[in-house]
């Protein structure tokens, strides 16, 4: 395999070092300042719990946004856009559906660790309750493993993409767009995370239906579903595709297309291993964590499925003209592998310009899924491991600062073993296709720990590294049976994947109650809310040492009928979510694609219009949810809190208490 670009970067390495350095660095200032802004007027004080928690006060347009970022990592971009180029429109259809399925079903899994361990920084601290330490350390370092390797992956995808077009070094790029993402991390926490999600998906969803009228409303060289579909037509009749219908790109009866979809099952679940995910919804409103991750899940679908539909399409049907970057050759299989289909089709379709589009698109997507990783791996670090076994009594301002340390520390060693991976020759598609294989074997017993309580703790601690090594010999063995060689190369081909990927995350299914029934556990679910409190500096509203105090005992009184409501409201939320999570994946993974595959039916002009016509209803629908929903629900709490100031203003003055108005100034919003 040539190891090198055709083509000289479009672009200067001003432009790289420009977007990186000033793009970060504007982002970390404007972070910082919307910091001062929300601790200065709404009340939102920087102690632990609202870095790690954000006070579980998320709502359901910020959560949705924020899960849309998190999921939205370079790879997914370059990946999705490399199957469209590949397989044709069933590569994007079945990247989107195989790995939003995860969001929708982890809904369910969310509400559950709302309602069952309300106070929690992170979902590990739960593993430790109910197991002990054994399985509390295999758990961190299944999600240490993932988190790392998924950081490593941001940034080696996003330094390929930065190389080939403006030229700039990759092992800089690598340490350089860490940078931003530390200084706001440090200043506003996983709240400032949440904003910056939203801002980067905003900036992700314009950039993508930009490219989507291009090409399909207003290029010279495409300019119309029709036109794109004649080019679609030309470029299988000079290179079919092996394994589609009649070697066409334009169908669903693509054999390598399916094994994307079983491939991103079992990659797609290895997300859910990430404390990362489980962050989100801690930090979110129990009454809105189900809706912002459905809402979350359906509008991170448009992403792989719209920009793929756009990007990877536009590469199959222009690369045999001479608006192509490569042209005459086609992209060797290097640049095929780095994830480039999609800079040379923006190159194609929108010259510079599109590059430009193309590198803010990555930058985004990297410092914002970078941002949400490093917050979760600080969580992980500083309550799983540093309280949880060096600093047992570590007071609330002990944590703040020791977070603030492993931020940083993260940050440099993601960097370097990025660095590292870049020289070893990895590449997006390995790492992101290839994890699942790893670590899916920890997500049944996972989600057991919240929702079975009978798993037994030996389950917990044999079933996950027993698996994992079952993944591992059915990839080594599909490669070796199929290609009779083991290599980067081969160990990448769509079958062994599956099979390992499937067999990992599969086989606990079996495992799981099998060693559970040999000496079954019966858990208490109130331990979780007895044991797992609150860090000591949280900003609360009046003391309540003092039992004979009437704002405190109000105080107790509202906290327990909240209790009440909230469990009322997360068992309904629980209910909708388990519903509508099975009705979603049932319909996009079978439903929909399968008696297609089956029909082996090659899109007509017609047929390929009204499906270019769904792509712009979904893009639009997604975009507007991501938009306008955060807006607005900030601005209703806005008004709350100003309502609530008004409120206790009013009741200072009746009492004439200057002391007690001061106190009762503080009360949360939320």
């Amino acid at each position: 395999m040539s190891e090198t670009f055709q083509i000289p970067p479009p672009l200067s390495q001003g432009v790289g070092y420009g977007i990186v350095v000033g793009v970060g660095a504007a982002f970390a200032i404007g972070m910082s300042i919307t910091s001062w802004l929300l601790s200065a007027y709404m009340n939102e004080v920087q102690d632990s719990e609202m870095f790690m928690t954000a006070k579980h006060s998320i709502k359901a347009g910020l959560t949705a946004s924020a899960v849309v970022s998190s999921w939205t990592i370079a790879t997914t971009l370059l990946t999705s856009t490399t199957y469209g180029y590949r397989y044709g429109v069933s590569g994007p259809f079945w990247y989107a559906a195989a790995a939003s399925v995860q969001i929708l079903l982890f809904s369910v899994a969310a509400v559950e660790l709302k309602r069952k361990a309300p106070n929690a920084q992170t979902y590990l601290q739960v593993v430790k309750v109910r197991y002990g330490s054994a399985v509390h350390l295999l758990f961190t370092g299944y999600s240490g493993v993932y988190q790392i390797i998924t950081t490593v992956n941001l940034l080696v995808g996003g330094s390929a993409v930065f190389s080939s077009m403006t030229g700039v070094s990759r092992d800089a790029i690598c340490y350089l767009l860490p940078i931003g993402v530390v200084i706001y991390t440090l200043m506003g926490g996983i709240k400032a995370t949440f904003i910056t999600d939203w801002i980067h998906t905003v900036i992700i969803y314009i950039i993508m239906l930009i490219a989507l009228f291009v090409l399909y409303a207003t290029s010279d060289i495409a300019g119309s579903p029709s036109r794109v579909w004649e080019l679609l037509t030309q470029a299988a009749a000079l290179h079919p595709v092996d394994g589609n219908a009649d070697g066409q790109y334009l169908t669903m009866r693509s054999q390598e297309g399916g094994y994307v979809g079983l491939v991103f099952i079992g990659a797609g679940f290895a997300a859910c291993v990430d404390s990362q995910l489980f962050q989100k919804a801690i930090a979110a409103d129990p009454r809105t964590t189900s809706m912002g991750y459905i809402l979350g899940g359906l509008s991170w679908f448009t992403i792989p499925f719209v920009l793929a539909s756009t990007y990877g399409l536009a590469a199959a049907a222009l690369e045999h003209l001479p608006n192509w970057p490569t042209y005459p050759n086609r992209m060797n299989d290097y640049e095929v592998s780095s994830g480039l289909a999609m800079p040379y089709a923006a190159v194609a379709l929108m010259g510079n310009g599109g590059a430009i589009a193309v590198l803010l698109m990555i930058f985004m997507a990297v410092t914002s899924a970078m941002s949400s990783e490093t917050v979760a791996t600080t969580a992980l670090i500083t309550y799983n491991i540093y309280q949880a076994y060096f600093k047992v009594n570590a007071s609330g301002r002990q944590l703040l600062y020791f977070s603030h340390f492993i931020t940083v520390g993260f940050a440099i060693f993601c960097s370097s073993i990025a660095v590292a991976f870049n020289h070893g020759g990895f590449s997006v598609d390995f790492l992101i296709t290839a994890i699942g294989i790893f670590v899916d074997s920890a997500i049944v017993p996972m989600a057991c720990t919240i929702m079975w309580k009978k798993q037994s703790a030996l389950a917990a601690f044999i079933v996950p590294p027993l698996c994992s090594i079952f993944g591992l010999i059915a990839w080594f063995c599909t490669t070796y049976t199929h290609h009779g060689v083991i290599s980067i190369t081969t160990l990448s081909a769509n079958l062994p994947l599956v099979a390992g990927n499937i067999t990992a995350l599969c086989s606990p299914l079996i495992f799981t109650p099998l060693v559970t029934y040999l000496k079954s556990d019966n858990f208490d679910w109130n331990i979780l809310k007895e044991e797992i409190q609150r860090g000591d500096d949280e900003h609360i509203t009046v003391s309540a040492t003092n039992p004979e105090d009437t704002d405190a005992v109000a105080l107790a009184a509202h906290e327990r009928e909240k209790e009440e409501e909230n469990e009322k409201t997360l068992i309904t939320a629980r209910n909708r979510s388990l519903f509508l999570g099975l009705f979603l994946t049932i319909s996009l993974v079978i439903l929909w694609p399968i008696p297609m595959y089956a029909s082996n039916y090659v899109f007509s002009p017609g047929f390929f219009t009204g499906w270019v016509a769904f792509l712009f209803i979904w893009a639009f629908l997604a975009a507007g949810v991501i938009l306008l929903l955060p807006i607005w629900e900030g601005t209703e709490k806005r008004e709350a809190v100003i309502v609530m100031r008004e409120e206790v203003k009013g009741e200072g003055n009746q009492q004439g208490g200057s002391d007690r108005r001061t106190e009762a100034e503080k009360i949360d919003p939320k």
